[in-house]
């Protein structure tokens, strides 16, 4: 049995939270500061949609929960899917810029119903909140504990529901390029935005998985390429995985 999350430290990053709560005015700009995210949402989405139980508890619909949404770039590619989506994140700045562009650029019809919430994984615990999905991109590796982390989202989704985890591995490769070459050589992102020591090896990551009581059912590396970023078998620097809670 996992340790409870309830007993945990806040997974909340106050320097992460003003770090990425400062750049929410640039979030929706495929050319700023978030576009690598940009670049490979599609590839993050169709991945997720793929792994995605295939209808919720009550409905057609997929109830998902993405934590640490940021400014709603995958939220929104979700509810176009087709899903009831929560977009949760700790910074009410990044929240705002999320609330800000669907009120500019609504759903199209056909999507799921989408809504946005300022707070954190622990106060969905508290709650005894449950999703058929709970969703984690890029944001493991800024976590204060992500062992912990892992068991919250593990608390969060329905049994037989799906957790699915996106994140950068820990090797020589992924220092080279996800945090030197991206950050002071390219200036993809801004310097200071990865701290490689905090990325998770998959080992580690399914050592967390099985702590919290979730089984592993896929992995993939993901690698930008001239045409976008495909998947791969090769996970030495961006890799996703989807674990199944029994």
């Amino acid at each position: 049995m996992h340790p409870s999350s309830r007993d945990a430290a806040s997974s909340v990053s106050p320097e992460e939270i003003a770090r990425f709560g400062a750049l929410a005015d640039k979030w929706w700009d495929p050319s700023g500061p978030m576009r690598p995210l940009h670049a490979m949402n599609e590839l993050r989405i169709n991945w997720t949609n793929g792994h995605l139980p295939l209808r919720g508890r009550t409905s057609r619909r997929v109830r998902v929960l993405d934590i640490g949404c940021g400014a709603g770039l995958a939220s929104e590619a979700l509810a176009k899917s087709g899903h009831d989506v929560l977009g949760l994140d700790a910074s009410p700045d990044g929240i705002e810029a999320a609330r800000l562009h669907l009120d500019h650029q609504p759903l199209p019809d056909g999507s799921g119903p989408l809504t946005y919430r300022v707070g954190s994984a622990e106060e969905l615990v508290e709650e005894k909140a449950r999703f058929d999905a709970v969703i984690a991109l890029e944001i493991i590796e800024h976590v204060t504990d992500p062992e912990r982390f892992m068991c919250m989202l593990a608390d969060l989704v329905e049994p037989g529901g799906t957790v699915i985890v996106s994140t950068m591995n820990r090797t020589l490769k992924s220092l080279a390029i996800g945090k030197i070459g991206a950050e002071y050589i390219l200036r993809l992102l801004p310097v200071g935005t990865h701290e490689w020591r905090k990325f998770i090896t998959p080992a580690e990551l399914g050592r967390y998985a099985r702590q919290a009581g979730l089984t592993i059912t896929a992995i993939a590396g993901m690698t930008p390429g001239l045409n976008g970023w495909k998947e791969s078998r090769n996970l030495d620097v961006n890799y996703i995985a989807a674990f199944r809670k029994s």
